[in-house]
């Protein structure tokens, strides 16, 4: 491989690196405003499997578990197939939080990240939608290129673990524009970035084991606000993208619905993080297990 090609490759890989984190991202960073009506219960297992080109090179676990006054969601992963040839990963992220007044409201986020022998820890305690302490390893190197993040970005935010639950106000059917229609307002610990997401269509969906319906399909559009690099590639690669769709499906018994799939174009072919398995299952409240 010549020089100038190898350089080209090299580039590339990194890249589309950085883009599939930001698929298992948009995937995993979804939120909305605050809603009155009560929540009901349900618990979500789900199985993904991230590709390139068709080709595996990840694979993950999703649980959610929404009861009567609180709620627990967690996730983890790690690079596979091709992929590890190049690189190896894993990661984990948690958070925990209240449901008042049929909100999500979180009290703690942490997430941890090893990539090819370097980690990257984040943990956030939160209250009424602002951070209150905040600890990131290593922490974030200060730059003349990088946009800063104030007191003002820490606040009206949602964190991604939280934020992959995207509720769905009123009492009719679900799957419609409704679901699309919001911009998403989240802070990683790093970086404060919008989602805003266009209804596109309905489409069908099926899992191996699980969920099989219809699904309400979403553009999404990335704006970075503050942490990042102003003229890093992955960054304006990323705001650039017009064609990053998202599938949402429902978890049963409430009116949740979280991420099925998520498509992202890279300079070497199509990312994508699917579920192949999608089992959820609707969980009885404290008030109707006392009166049965």
């Amino acid at each position: 491989m010549a020089p100038t090609a190898g350089a080209s490759f090299v580039s590339s890989y990194r890249l589309t690196r950085a883009i599939l984190l930001s698929v298992i991202a948009v995937g995993m960073t979804m939120a909305e405003a605050p809603q009155r009506r009560a929540f009901a219960q349900g618990k979500l297992d789900a199985r993904y499997v991230v590709t390139l080109s068709g080709l595996p090179i990840g694979r993950g676990t999703w649980v959610i578990e929404i009861g009567d006054d609180s709620f627990t969601a967690s996730a983890s992963g790690a690079t596979a197939g091709l992929l590890r040839v190049f690189a190896t990963g894993q990661g984990q992220s948690a958070a925990h939080g209240a449901i008042s007044g049929g909100q999500l409201v979180p009290s703690t986020y942490a997430s941890r990240i090893v990539a090819d022998e370097k980690s990257d820890d984040v943990r956030m305690v939160l209250s009424g939608g602002a951070v209150k302490e905040l600890a990131v390893n290593p922490p974030t190197v200060a730059s003349p290129d990088r946009v800063p993040v104030t007191e003002a970005h820490r606040r009206g935010i949602s964190d991604p673990m939280t934020a992959s639950l995207i509720r769905v106000p009123g009492s009719g059917d679900m799957l419609g524009p409704q679901a699309c229609q919001r911009t998403l307002t989240i802070f990683d610990g790093r970086m404060r970035y919008d989602l805003q997401l266009v209804f596109k269509r309905l489409d069908r969906v099926s899992s191996e084991r699980g969920y099989q319906g219809l699904a309400v399909v979403c553009a999404v559009f990335f704006s970075p606000i503050a942490g990042h690099v102003r003229d890093r590639y992955a960054i304006k690669y990323l705001a650039q993208l017009r064609d990053i769709e998202l599938w949402l499906a429902p978890i049963t018994g409430t009116r949740v619905m979280v991420p099925f799939r998520v498509a992202v174009p890279t300079p070497i072919g199509l990312g994508v993080l699917q579920a192949t398995e999608f089992v959820s299952t609707p969980q009885p409240s404290r008030a109707t297990a006392r009166t049965q």
